[in-house]
């Protein structure tokens, strides 16, 4: 029997004990062990086996008790692991230390309350974990108390603020031994409340938060923090000069986050799809942590648990799912003409040259078309295939990393631009359609191709949708696309409700020069009248017909009747 699918799975040992399949990244306790930095920031696209990687040093380092008190053997859970292959001196960290393991993801409330009590209930819970410190007397009477205070949310918002802490306090005086801190996805909150607009209190409350766990705590042993951006502006790591940074722009840690190309390769060949590893490359690969390829984890799992039992092999966007697309949807309906161009680009396969800084603000993700671009590019929307340097900044060229992102845009900027239709007045292009008016027709279909974006890769399906989102809206009308009809389908018809007013028929065609359009609409309504596409409409009794032939070329198009 294969092995089963890991995905979603984020516990290690649920990892071991259910037999998932495991890419084994167990060197990743080695690597922290070797730096022996003191607070580690690594920063990654979400859905990049963060919360595995803390979750196997939580497992590992954790000297683990039950709710009496009794200590838990994991030891067995690195058996036949590469770690285990390392030597006596990283093995006799395991179990060492007492591990504060803490989520931030959940926090994707609409205000600061909720969010707030969010948070609260996730640092409760590891409370409520170590409760066995307030056994045996290792702890002060007024220690137990506001140990007690926390679980019960008898406490206040400054006592949850430097909780941390105060369980690291606690303990390190029960264990006597420092401890470990694990904090993941610590941007969640700060994203959300940009865009739920209560930034400054949560910036506010985790800046406190971070400052009592990471900076004056005198019982932390080492501290490995997640995000998908490293936040400074804010100043929530002010004066932690024990702080390292990881980014996608460092080598160091590369192969920790993410899948490798040997490890798709041995993954495929496993569940007998190696044949396919060349589209698989194409769909997920393309991400460039320092100089290591990397291939997105959570759509290699999905694709591979989608096809194992099945007669096709079917590649899809998996990622778009999980991640916040959000800033995607601003970029679009806040981009000037320049960056949609930049847009269209990135969509066609060519690159861009930007300035690349990390201390991005969400705050300030507006006030300069750098800070877009630097998400799109920290957010894994965008790679790194070069970079230059000069005296003062670093220049990344980037491009979109592989076909799922690509659909992302696609599909973003489609729904984008259909919500845009939709909020418009198009009442003197439906008046020109009625009447047969080709000019104004054209006039209206122009100016808003330029306020679009068109990507030519898929120059046909664009056009047609562009053309169908217009049309759609004409109350009296029922718009078939590529309906059956005579000896072929046209591309877009529009039935009346009421037959005496006109059936509209339309066929499209693309030119790859303005001084061809011409042609085109004159071919479109040659094509109409040879494949005889107003044959079904006139056997039902429509008697009116208006043809056009419609041409485009980049963001222009010519409109004729026939």
């Amino acid at each position: 029997m294969k092995k089963r699918i890991p995905l979603g799975v984020e516990f290690y040992k649920e990892m071991v004990d259910k037999n998932y399949y495991y890419v084994d990244k167990t060197l990743f306790i080695k690597e922290i062990l070797d730096t022996g930095t003191k607070v580690n920031l690594f920063t990654r696209p979400r859905r990049f086996g963060k919360t595995l990687a803390l979750n196997t040093l939580r497992a590992f380092f954790e000297d683990e008790r039950d709710a009496n008190g009794n200590k838990i053997d994991n030891s067995h859970y690195f058996n036949g692991k590469k770690i285990a292959d390392c030597g006596e001196d990283y093995l006799e960290n395991q179990g060492k230390y007492p591990v504060i393991s803490l989520t931030l993801k959940s926090a994707k409330q609409p205000n600061y309350e909720m969010a707030y009590k969010v948070l609260r209930s996730s640092m409760i819970e590891e409370f409520r974990r170590h409760r066995y410190v307030c056994k045996g007397g290792a702890l002060e009477e007024d220690e137990v108390q506001q140990f007690q205070n926390i679980i019960t949310k008898q406490a206040g918002e400054e006592d949850y603020a430097t909780a941390l802490s105060f369980l690291s306090k606690c303990l390190k005086k029960y264990h006597g031994s420092n401890v470990v801190i694990l904090l993941d996805e610590y941007d969640v909150p700060l994203e959300n409340s940009h865009f739920a607009g209560f930034y400054e209190q949560m910036v506010a409350f985790i800046r406190s938060f971070f400052e009592s766990a990471l900076k004056t705590n005198d019982a932390l042993e080492f501290a490995v923090v997640t995000g998908c951006l490293r936040i400074s502006k804010e100043s929530i790591f002010t004066g932690l000069n024990n702080l390292r940074v990881v980014s996608i722009l460092n080598s160091s840690y590369a192969e920790y986050f993410g899948f490798t190309e040997e490890e798709v390769q041995e993954m495929l060949a496993y569940y007998g799809m190696e044949e396919h590893m060349e589209q698989v490359k194409q769909w997920y690969d393309g991400y460039l942590p320092g100089e290591t390829e990397i291939y997105n984890p959570w759509s290699i799992l999905s694709c591979i648990e989608d096809n194992r039992n099945s007669k096709q092999f079917i590649l899809r966007s998996y990622w778009a799912n999980t991640s916040s697309n959000s800033i995607i949807k601003e970029l679009v309906e806040k981009a000037e003409k320049e960056t949609r161009m930049e847009i269209e680009n990135l969509i066609t396969g060519k690159t861009i040259e930007k300035p690349v800084h990390e201390d991005i603000t969400y705050h300030d993700i507006h006030k300069s078309p750098d800070n877009l671009w630097n998400f799109l590019f920290f957010t894994g929307y965008l790679t790194k295939v070069g970079e230059r340097f000069d005296t003062e900044r670093t220049y990344l060229e980037l491009a979109i990393p592989n076909q799922e992102i690509r659909y992302i845009y696609q599909e973003m900027i489609l729904s984008w631009f259909n919500g845009k239709v939709k909020a418009m007045d198009r009442s003197a292009l439906y008046q020109a359609l009625i009447a047969g008016d080709c000019a104004t027709v054209e006039t209206e279909l122009k100016r808003e191709l330029t306020k679009s974006i068109s990507f030519y890769d898929a120059a046909e399906q664009f056009y047609h949708g562009f053309l169908a989102g217009m049309f759609g809206g004409l109350g009296e009308y029922r718009l078939l696309s590529n309906r059956e009809s005579g000896d072929g389908r046209a591309d877009i018809m529009m039935l009346p409700e009421d037959e005496q007013s006109p059936v509209l028929i339309f066929e499209l065609k693309r030119a790859d020069k303005f001084t061809q359009m011409d042609e085109g609409c004159d071919a479109a309504l040659a094509q109409i009248e040879e494949k005889r596409y107003d044959a079904e409409c006139r056997e039902e009794g429509y008697g009116k017909f208006i043809k056009y032939g419609i041409c485009f070329c980049k963001k222009s198009c010519r409109v004729k009747v026939g």
